[in-house]
């Protein structure tokens, strides 16, 4: 019986295989200096990001009366071909006058911007009439086929130039600037 008992020690005594056993290569250390070097370069591109964006200069914003004079100027080109540049001195007339005054203008017709701005004190009564002019000759070319002479064209082109002067934001002058005191000694 002792054999039988040993027999069925030695059968109950059958375990499973242990598993595998983790060898270190010794690279499992770098994961915590590579994650570091990797969060320093993030931080230096977004450190670099924002200076860069801080260093970018606004540009200002050209003025409406500087923008319509450089139109003004560059219709001038077209001034060989009467109905193009009619168009482009009267766009870039009432561009202006959107710009300079909030004043809806290149969506409307002759008639509706000069019935509205009639009833506005935006421009002075001559200006208003000036204007209406202006606008009324031009649409003579762009509408009913006219065809101007050339000297009608610079007139229209001068026309423009004049409104855009006289409506045309004035520099501020300090006044203490303009008449310094002497300094006395």
């Amino acid at each position: 019986m002792a054999t039988n008992q040993t027999t069925l020690a030695a059968a109950g005594d059958i375990r499973d295989i242990k598993p595998p056993i983790e060898i270190p290569t010794g690279w499992e250390w770098l994961w915590l200096p590579a994650m570091l070097v990797t969060l320093a370069a993030l931080f230096l591109l977004w450190h670099w990001w924002q200076k860069r964006r801080a260093q970018v200069a606004l540009v200002p914003p050209v003025p409406a009366h500087v923008r319509a004079k450089q139109k003004l100027e560059e219709a001038l080109a077209l001034i060989s071909q009467p109905k193009p540049f009619v168009i482009a001195v009267s766009d870039a007339t009432r561009t202006y006058l959107e710009e300079r005054f909030q004043f809806r203008a290149p969506e409307r017709t002759t008639e509706e911007f000069l019935r509205e701005l009639g009833g506005t004190d935006l421009l002075a009564g001559d200006q208003k009439e000036s204007l209406g002019g202006f606008l009324e000759s031009c649409d003579l070319v762009k509408f009913a086929k006219y065809e101007p002479t050339v000297t009608e064209l610079h007139g229209l082109h001068h026309s423009a130039v004049k409104m855009v002067e006289e409506t045309e934001p004035k520099p501020v002058v300090n006044s203490n600037s303009a008449n310094p005191e002497p300094i006395s000694k």
